[in-house]
């Protein structure tokens, strides 16, 4: 028996916006009248293969009313796709520039908020812009593994080999279809979450006859590999020069070794985040790295607590605690979680060679945390039970 899909608590809203020559589509929550210089606009990037749709039950979880635009990026969801064959990170942030000059002005600040690629391209616009970023929250965005120059022949061959070839995504033959593709890639997505999602994933075909009902809303050449490697001392770079406080969020099941192998690992990412001047840290569980859709109200509780913060004044460090202690003198995010992990762990400014964090641990949902522990050498957050209360380790893939 197929789910009732899920129905949204807040209606969104399209607009569209002219930038660098393509049509961009945001979803639009809330009343920008409402917006000022403590509670500005949230805007959210998706990740890749992903769309702004996607951020509807966060959204939805907030608690309050808020303005809140969501982008489509280029070559997803209803946002244009350009003439280009390849797809270069650097467009993404030249696409980000002018929707928020578009969008919200050309002056001012937003809370900014992106998912795994769009986490990527926030971080690296809070560096270049921050006088654009009042608060900054990266959901999985782990930056990208060290590149070899020896490799660079290799990859430019083979990206000269596949302009050659036609870039094609899998087509379904109906909403069902689409839905027990997303089962698969994230067996914790509630089924009346599938349900919906399914329908704004994808769009029925129209053309020419025997093609598939539904396609994805994607443009196959996001699959084309670029060229360009990663330059990821140039992006610490632009990382040290955040100067909003960041909030970090992860799922406690995510893994990026099934993407990298052993290239690039979480403990590496925290290392890598050490150069942010003020970093909070949190893992919520149950969660892969769709956790905006496997725990979106813990996301939410999350963002309502970070989002509302006052600046840090001149007798409190970036590392002084800002939400009621919890009896431990842990820190204790309003609301506590839905099952939901948490580490908090804010940096003071960086001093000599790296960043020193203070660390502090609390708890979360009736769940006993340790905070990132603080050494010279980072390692990330490391929930010590499981939902259940049982020791708990990372489930590997």
């Amino acid at each position: 028996m197929t789910a009732e899909p899920y129905l949204p608590r807040r209606a969104s809203r399209s607009r569209f916006v002219s930038a660098r020559g393509l049509s961009h589509h945001l979803l639009e929550w809330g009343d920008a009248a409402s917006t000022g210089p403590g509670r500005p606009t949230l805007v959210m990037l998706h990740g890749w293969m992903d769309v702004a749709a996607s951020f509807q039950f966060v959204v939805d979880a907030l608690a309050g009313d808020r303005h809140v635009l969501a982008l489509d990026w280029r070559g997803f969801g209803e946002t244009d796709s350009p003439a280009a064959d390849t797809y270069y990170f650097s467009e993404y942030l030249g696409d980000l520039e002018l929707v928020l000059d578009a969008a919200c002005g050309a002056e001012g600040a937003v809370d900014l908020l992106g998912h795994s690629m769009g986490g990527n391209v926030a971080m690296l616009y809070a560096g270049v812009r921050p006088q654009r970023v009042r608060r900054l929250v990266n959901l999985e965005g782990f930056g990208m593994p060290r590149s070899k120059p020896a490799s660079a022949p290799g990859r430019i061959a083979r990206w000269l080999d596949e302009l050659k070839t036609p870039m094609q995504l899998k087509p379904y033959t109906d909403v069902a279809a689409v839905a027990q593709r997303l089962c698969k890639t994230n067996p914790l997505l509630r089924a009346d979450r599938v349900a919906w999602l399914a329908e704004r994933w994808s769009r029925r075909v129209t053309g020419e006859p025997g093609t598939a009902p539904r396609e994805l809303l994607a443009d196959p050449d996001h699959k084309r590999m670029s060229p360009v490697h990663a330059q990821v001392d140039e992006w610490l770079e632009c990382w040290k020069r955040i100067s909003a406080p960041v909030l970090w969020i992860e799922g406690d099941r995510s893994d990026p070794s099934i993407w990298w192998g052993d290239r690039y690992s979480k403990a590496e990412f925290h290392e890598r985040l050490n150069v942010v001047a003020s970093a909070e840290r949190h893992v919520v569980a149950p969660a892969g790295h769709m956790l905006h859709h496997d725990r979106p109200e813990d996301i939410a509780r999350l963002l309502d607590a970070f989002l509302s913060e006052s600046p840090p004044s001149s007798k409190e460090t970036p590392g002084s605690p800002k939400f009621p202690c919890s009896p431990s003198g842990g820190r204790t995010p309003q609301g506590g979680g839905l099952g939901a992990l948490s580490t908090a762990s804010r940096a003071n400014p960086p001093s000599g060679p790296r960043a020193r964090h203070r660390a502090r641990s609390g708890t979360t949902g009736g769940l006993s945390i340790d905070a990132a522990t603080p050494s010279s050498r980072a390692s990330h957050p490391r929930p010590t039970c499981g939902p259940a209360g049982d020791r708990s380790s990372r489930r590997r893939r």
